[in-house]
């Protein structure tokens, strides 16, 4: 009986949390995941829903917009990850080695990472305005006639809002990639300077594929987070000019909210799911050829 009566007590501590993950979570996936194969407005009711089967992944082939939307993401983590994690770890290094009061500098590169997007997405849109942003100005100080458009330019929009992101970002890399370098032991880097190794030899050697763990963990996370990018380019540039920044999570966004497209928005999910998914999976099976195992 007491055990019975132990057991009830934790069922009904779980049972908030129980209730907040099946309403909040489980029941919008799968509401979703059946929404991908049925046609409906959102402004209609629940009678309303229509059965399609895959009609909405097909429709997909035949949308130019959802194929510029893949590719304008694809770009935007080709540029923000690899920027993220070669900063991240470039700065990592250097205050690890180099720099007096680390705690101070480790903070001060995090704070960004913490800071609302909505207030750094408003100070770079000020930052790179074409006309009146202080970027421009500097440029055109110095002598450089021909000024980049920055937000307003199709060509340099993306690149803007990447560049944003990696300095947001990389201090999440700073931190952990500092915290892996500290567990590194100097006995290593010791015997290969006896050894005649020099700096450069010492890294690709020694702290590359020691800390090959944590790239990967930082790799795996950035990939995921960078594909459901929404909120700087929601702020920034609300997909435009024209094209040039809408990414899935933005065109999900569109077909769902501005369209009233719901099955249509979740079938758009639904595939960029799988392809995370996919990456995701393909990421765990090439770690074990690089990934350096103790």
């Amino acid at each position: 009986m007491l055990r019975k009566k132990e057991n009830l007590a934790g069922y009904a501590f779980l049972m908030p949390s129980l209730i907040g993950f099946v309403v909040l979570k489980l029941y919008p996936v799968l509401f979703a995941l059946v929404m991908s194969f049925c046609k409906w407005d959102l402004i209609s009711g629940y009678d309303q829903i229509e059965w399609v089967g895959l009609a909405n992944f097909l429709d997909m082939l035949d949308d130019r917009y959802v194929g510029i939307s893949f590719k304008n993401t694809l770009s935007y983590v080709l540029m923000v990850v690899p920027g993220q994690l070669i900063l991240g770890l470039l700065f990592a290094i250097i205050l690890d080695k180099c720099v007096f009061f680390k705690r101070y500098f480790r903070t001060t590169f995090f704070m960004p990472y913490i800071a609302n997007t909505v207030a750094v997405s408003v100070v770079w849109m000020a930052l790179f305005h074409p006309s009146q942003g202080p970027v421009n100005s500097m440029l055109r100080a110095i002598g450089v006639t021909q000024l980049p458009g920055w937000l307003s330019s199709q060509e340099w929009a993306l690149p803007t809002v990447a560049m944003m992101s990696i300095w947001t970002g990389m201090g999440y890399c700073i931190v952990v990639d500092m915290a892996a370098l500290q567990g590194i032991p100097d006995e290593l880097y010791e015997s290969a300077k006896i050894d005649g190794a020099n700096v450069f030899q010492s890294f690709f050697h020694i702290t590359v594929p020691l800390i090959s763990p944590t790239t990967f963990f930082l790799m795996l996370i950035k990939i995921i987070g960078t594909f459901q990018v929404f909120g700087p380019i929601k702020l920034m540039t609300q997909g435009g000019p024209g094209r040039s920044t809408t990414v899935v999570v933005y065109q999900i966004y569109r077909e769902a909210f501005q369209y009233y497209k719901i099955g249509y928005a979740s079938a758009l999910t639904l595939v960029l799911f799988v392809i995370i998914m996919l990456v995701t999976l393909l990421q765990m099976k090439l770690q074990k050829k690089w990934v350096y195992q103790y």
